[in-house]
């Protein structure tokens, strides 16, 4: 048999306000385009096919046209699980009728422990849980952890083990060891966030959902697929894909299958003025989104304005050598700097900045600038 493994598709996500439904739907074009070429005879979805548990009308309708798409057109079976970020009630809405097409859409804990079989296969989807699922499944109080839930919930697949069948397990948790993007909710219930690796030792293969990259973790047949999209900065030297599962082979194989950006997550530290003048450079894709640091230490007028005339996706803006704007009146009480002029306090200010003072020119622009913020408190 061979699968596709894929996961956090966090439909609806948006990167510092931009919508991301163009790049989300190019990603699944791929995904789609590789199930078809690989020949697939499954596709797995490792949850987290919603960005929130209340997603928003757009996105329900983008996740069924997609599902559609691979299951009633391309007649591709789907094993699927909730995430964190799904809601499992409303991921489960029309389930008891999806069997009839093989799509498996597990959200509910018990459900793990019934294999689907297929072919030389047993999959066992898990669906994310948090320790009181388990305590309230097994009715069992001391399962107060989550490594103690997961290896109660491991013990009882077990015992649906077909020894003539290889073990497939399709799980969204936060595995010891793997590292972590500032896009990825941490696992932070029952006081310990994380599964010990030696309990999925008894699967063949793992497909983990959760982490958003295919390097976050490194174990004997256990993979995370990695999210299809870049959904942070942290993620910009990230390569994203989906991995080939192949259990014809022993032990299993995986091979990873990248998947092309339409538009990519970039970071760029240069000045001011070579930034600008890049616009004729055909070795920058200005269209992609980007993560900018100045190297200029003087302030620069209507800078992300400008900027975005060249780069119109920039999603932030910062300074190199950690240009700050804490400013320190070393020996002025408050009630002298009150008594100080308004001029007086912006010559301070830039001056602890920047590391030099005002020129002519921005103490012009200063004034005038003050004066119109003094002429509209005046007419409010």
């Amino acid at each position: 048999m061979k699968f596709l493994h894929t996961a956090d598709w966090h439909i609806g996500r948006r990167l510092h306000g931009f919508d991301l439904t163009d790049e989300q739907t190019t990603a699944f074009d791929q995904i789609e385009q590789l199930a078809i070429q690989e020949h697939v005879d499954g596709i797995i979805i490792a949850g987290d096919l919603y960005d929130r548990r209340l997603p928003a009308e757009a996105s329900v309708a983008l996740v069924n046209q997609m599902l559609q798409k691979l299951n009633l057109a391309d007649h591709f079976p789907i094993y699927a699980i909730s995430g964190n970020h799904d809601s499992a009630t409303r991921l489960a809405t029309g389930t008891p009728w999806f069997k009839q097409t093989d799509l498996y859409l597990h959200t509910e804990l018990g459900q793990a422990f019934q294999p689907i079989e297929v072919g030389d296969c047993q999959l066992f989807l898990c669906p994310y849980f948090e320790p009181f699922e388990a305590q309230q499944y097994f009715e069992d109080e001391s399962l107060q952890h989550l490594d103690q839930a997961f290896a109660r919930v491991v013990s009882e697949m077990k015992k649906a083990f077909d020894p003539a069948k290889k073990h497939l397990l399709v799980a969204h948790f936060f595995v010891a060891g793997s590292a972590t993007t500032d896009s990825e909710t941490n696992l932070t219930v029952g006081g310990l966030a994380a599964v010990p690796t030696d309990l999925l030792v008894d699967f063949d293969y793992v497909a983990l959902g959760h982490l958003h990259g295919k390097d976050a973790l490194h174990a004997d047949r256990a993979r995370y697929s990695g999210s299809p999209v870049k959904f942070s900065l942290s993620e910009a030297n990230q390569q994203k894909g989906v991995w080939i599962v192949d259990t014809d082979q022993s032990p299993i194989t995986y091979e990873f299958k990248p998947l092309q950006p339409v538009h990519d997550v970039k970071l760029l530290t240069d000045s001011f003025e070579t930034l600008m003048s890049s616009e004729t450079d055909d070795s920058i894709d200005h269209e992609d989104y980007y993560g900018i640091t100045l190297t200029d230490r003087q302030p620069i007028p209507n800078v992300m304005a400008r900027l975005r005339t060249v780069f119109p996706r920039i999603v932030t803006l910062s300074r190199q050598d950690g240009y700050s704007a804490q400013v320190s009146y070393q020996g002025e009480t408050s009630k002298q700097l009150k008594q100080k002029a308004p001029m007086a306090l912006l010559d301070d200010f830039y001056e602890q900045v920047a590391k030099e003072k005002m020129t002519p020119q921005q103490q012009k622009w200063a004034q005038q600038a003050l004066k119109q913020a003094n002429e509209g408190g005046t007419n409010a």
